[in-house]
């Protein structure tokens, strides 16, 4: 496997604009004659159907959602970052380079960081021109809130909905070209497989979820804008479909996977209430702007919070962290909340919770003033636990959220399979080891409306692409594959669901491979979880059939590829012997309990080839140089 990271030369600031002169065009009337498939419908998928399609190519755009509307975009929460400065404190596109290199641990590609923050401040523009309604200051200059890791204020937020608005955003202007018959739209299909054809990315294979037609599809290039795999673990803030299967499906047909041990949990999520549940919900990162966290000072504190008086109450952040207080980054606010628990100084009935209070605020700035900020979110939280969150403080707990592994990409987001184009949080490119909040909408949107329409074109320009059809061999034996695949899954007829085998995994990857890891933990993993896989394949049932729709079978299919792909999320965090953002390894921490990154040895991503069904994948490495960021110990003190 080759990894070319086609990173531009010259100075950091002007390699995205020098690389957009550079690349080759493609004629306005020759755009029409290429075809793109486009898989998912959230911020980056989404944003890349429109844009390209008004660009005038013929764009066929896939979701196994009913509507391109239900994308797990819409549930992100707090707001996008952008380097507009409009707050006068200091920001620039440097230092929101600067912050999310740093919030990442080091551990991205400054390249593809410093064109994100280039372009973010056009994402501002295009949203509010499609009618986006961000918040705005009294004056009606668009508002700006913190987000953790950043001493700045540039996060752009609708309320507690950004994500449901800027979806809604690029969903008008998906539905645009929909109209015009730019776009042709595939609802309720799932991508099962991806086909080659002399190397090169030249369809997919899909799966009605109405009907259980399988069928292939033909394309000049296909982008995949799938979304993230934080449901390997079972419980996460994910929405229930949520999967790693396109992804991994390109995997195993040739695509490198970069840093899948890279996950990120985030601090502020409603606690586990028990065995029953299938999911976990957020609480926005927002609320750290105004909430404070703290636990009793005093070990299996039993009073309610309202009586333990101040003095007996511990802000550890703001006592660990002076500077950032209760805005530090994700991966360390929620170690230092499992840390606090793991000392016994945890709240709730299981005692694995904190609490994030508003009292103070509430007080400094009155109850309506909150309740504009941040109303729909108490309102959520009241819905699900029965407390009232203006009386009485939050209890949250970290869950997981979001995985910064993904597919490699190169500058042009372009996969080590040429004609595959990987986009958003399926790929591992811009936030390292570690996401800052309020970056992931910023980056779908960066990919969707700013990068691909201008490095697909240069695909298309500079690589010659032979006719293909859905009657060649190679579409036949893909569809060939699937359907022997859904006919096995169906004929096992076991005894266990798929959502027994999918919580024993998730037990065992939150156990072995979550907020902290150690040798010991994940060689047991790897050990266990071809266990259960063999199990799996011996005692899986599934009712009904597969020629119609059937949930259990969309989920079995699912739970296949979550349990191979865990194994490799654990031979990655095994290989990768530092503490470096999300991924904690006991063995190395100082003795403050903070991360201990390995630069001379671990400065680089680690690219995995699949290399069969029963062989070992190997490792491969992109290295990476920091010309304009020095290499330093993260500190937020």
């Amino acid at each position: 496997m080759k990894l070319d990271s086609k990173v531009p030369g010259g100075p950091v600031s002007e390699k995205w604009t020098n690389h957009k002169f550079e690349m080759k065009l493609v004629n306005p009337a020759n755009k029409r004659k290429f075809k793109i498939i486009v898989v998912g419908t959230g911020l980056a998928g989404g944003a890349a159907a429109a844009s390209l399609a008004e660009l005038g190519y013929d764009v066929h755009n896939f979701c196994f959602q009913d509507s391109p509307r239900r994308a797990h975009s819409i549930a992100a929460q707090g707001g996008i970052n952008a380097a507009k400065n409009y707050q006068g404190d200091g920001d620039s596109i440097y230092r929101l380079f600067y912050d999310t290199v740093k919030g990442g641990d080091f551990r991205s590609r400054e390249a593809n960081v410093h064109r994100l923050a280039e372009v973010s401040v056009d994402i501002i523009d295009q949203c509010v021109a499609q009618g986006v309604p961000f918040a705005r200051e009294y004056g009606g200059q668009l508002a700006n809130r913190s987000f953790g890791g950043a001493q700045v204020s540039r996060t752009f937020y609708a309320r507690g909905q950004t994500g449901q608005q800027l979806l809604l955003g690029a969903y008008s202007a998906l539905s645009r070209q929909v109209g015009l018959g730019k776009v042709k739209m595939h609802t309720r299909s799932e991508m099962l497989d991806l086909v080659l054809v002399k190397g090169v990315a030249r369809g997919i294979v899909t799966r009605c979820l109405k009907t259980g037609n399988i069928s292939s599809h033909s394309a000049d290039a296909v982008i995949l804008a799938t979304g993230g795999y934080g449901n390997v673990f079972y419980l996460s803030t994910n929405a229930m479909g949520s999967n790693v299967t396109a992804a991994y499906r390109a995997y195993k047909k040739g695509a490198g996977f970069a840093n899948p041990c890279y996950t990120q949990i985030h601090p502020t999520c409603i606690p586990v209430s028990g065995d029953h549940q299938s999911k976990l919900t957020l609480m926005s990162e927002s609320l750290r702007n105004d909430g404070r966290v703290w636990v009793p000072k005093s070990q299996n504190e039993k009073r309610k919070p309202v009586d333990i008086p101040e003095e007996e109450r511990d802000y550890y952040l703001e006592r660990k962290y002076p500077s950032f207080g209760n805005l530090v980054p994700r991966d360390i606010a929620s170690r230092s909340a499992k840390e606090a628990c793991d000392h016994g100084n945890g709240v709730g009935d299981s005692g694995l919770g904190v609490y994030l209070d508003f009292g103070h605020a509430i007080k400094r700035d009155g109850k309506n003033t909150i309740s504009q900020k941040y109303g729909n979110l108490f309102q959520m939280y009241e819905k699900i636990t029965g407390e009232d969150p203006y009386t009485t403080p939050m209890r949250i707990f970290p869950a997981v959220h979001y995985t910064m592994g993904g597919l490699w990409v190169d500058y042009n987001l372009m996969s080590t399979i040429p004609g595959l184009h990987v986009l958003g949080e399926a790929n591992f490119s811009d936030h390292g080891a570690n996401r800052l909040g309020a970056s992931a909408l910023m980056q779908g949107l960066a990919d969707g409306y700013f990068v691909i329409p201008y490095t697909i074109g240069n695909f298309f320009a500079s690589t010659a692409l032979e006719p293909v059809s859905t009657d060649q061999q190679e579409f036949k034996d893909a569809v060939s594959l699937v359907t022997e695949r859904v006919k096995t899954l169906m004929n096992i007829n076991g005894k266990r669901s798929a959502d027994s085998f999918h919580k024993e995994l998730g037990h065992i990857m939150w156990d072995k491979c979550g907020m902290a890891r150690n040798r010991e933990g994940l060689e047991a993993a790897i050990q266990k979880i071809p266990e259960i896989k063999q199990e799996f394949w011996e005692n899986l049932r599934i009712p009904g059939s597969g020629d119609r729709l059937n949930p259990e079978l969309e989920k079995a299919g699912r739970v296949a590829d979550f349990l191979e792909f865990g194994e490799l999320m654990c031979r990655d965090a095994l290989q990768r012997e530092e503490s470096c953002g999300g991924h904690f390894r006991e063995e190395h921490q100082t003795a403050e309990g903070e991360a201990t990154r390995n630069d001379e040895d671990f400065a680089h991503a680690a690219v995995w080839e699949f290399k069969g069904e029963t062989a070992v994948p190997e490792r491969h490495k992109e290295e990476l140089s920091f010309e304009n960021v020095k290499l330093v110990t993260r500190s937020y003190k």
